[in-house]
């Protein structure tokens, strides 16, 4: 690669052979006017001799433009080289501040547009998700999306909290921008394995043990979770674990699963047949067997798969 310096000499050594061209150029120029002027003088004695008082005009002598030397094409090319190569480099030196100022401009409108405009502010919320027990009404009632504020610096977690807190039915909620002027809420509702009776209410019952929904009547499908007094929210959380892991077909063979501690958890079934079923640990695989032993024993009254490696089978149901 070529040193920084040989095109700033190149350059230079153009510039003076320009210059000499020029200089060249003139004194021939004035070597001609010379000429011109001494046959003109002899022009004038001529004239005096003859006694005419017409004077000669040097300017439309073609002997003098013959002599008048013309300038040669490399001469010219060098020259326009030259003159671009000026052009160039006062280019590069604006191009720079040329870019500088249009990226100031481009970022003072950005900030101006996302903070300040109205064409960013938040004007409502979208809701999204399937909701079966919650509307989209709700959900925007309790957002409380902070409608004229810019979107960019809109509070989403608060939206977020307001929402789980107002519906309990919800189990959990994203909160996002939706550009260029909505609070997008997506919302996935709780699923009921159970129902409870607490105070009198049956209460939907999902696989957390959380209690979020309430009902006139207990629908099919769903197993009845029976509490003692003194159950506290461990034990129905694990009965909740219980109730989420039946499949379908003996979840609506349930009547009710039955819950003392969180060890002692028992199913009721609706043929009067009790299934002892310990805690919540392994209730996949308790299930199995379980389904299994009512296939291979239907006639049995009591089913203990506590220990799903070791399961027992009673005529009695005590």
């Amino acid at each position: 690669m070529p040193e920084e310096g040989s095109g700033v000499d190149t350059e230079i050594a153009e510039a003076l052979e320009i210059a000499q061209s020029a200089s060249g150029e003139r004194e021939i120029d004035l070597g001609s006017e010379e000429a011109r002027a001494g046959s003109g003088s002899g022009a004038d004695e001529s004239t005096e001799s003859t006694g005419s008082t017409e004077e000669p005009r040097p300017d439309l002598d073609p002997a003098a433009d013959a002599e008048r030397p013309a300038v040669d094409a490399a001469t010219l090319k060098s020259r326009k080289a030259f003159a671009r190569r000026q052009w160039r480099r006062r280019w590069l030196a604006w191009r720079y501040l040329i870019v500088g100022t249009l990226v100031i401009a481009l970022l003072i409108g950005g900030i101006w547009a996302v903070y300040f405009s109205t064409w960013l502010q938040v004007k409502g919320t979208s809701v999204h998700g399937t909701m079966k027990m919650t509307s989209a009404k709700q959900v925007v009632e309790f957002a409380a999306a902070p409608v004229g504020e810019p979107l960019a610096t809109a509070d989403l977690e608060a939206v977020q909290v307001r929402v789980l807190n107002g519906l309990p039915m919800v189990r959990s909620v994203n909160v996002s921008r939706e550009w260029p002027d909505k609070i997008r809420v997506d919302v996935t509702e709780r699923t009921p394995v159970a129902v409870v009776s607490i105070g009198g209410r049956l209460r939907a019952l999902d696989e957390t043990g959380t209690v979020f929904w309430d009902y006139e009547k207990a629908p099919r499908g769903l197993p009845m979770v029976n509490t003692v007094t003194g159950t506290n929210s461990d034990a129905l959380r694990e009965a909740a674990a219980v109730a989420s892991a039946l499949p379908a077909d003996l979840a609506k063979r349930v009547d009710h699963v039955e819950v003392t501690t969180v060890d002692s958890i028992s199913l009721e079934l609706r043929n009067d047949k009790r299934v002892v079923w310990g805690s919540s640990a392994q209730s996949d695989t308790k299930a199995d067997v379980l389904v299994a032993l009512m296939k291979a024993e239907p006639d049995v009254a009591r089913y203990d798969v506590s220990v799903p490696g070791q399961p027992v089978t009673s005529k009695s149901v005590g």
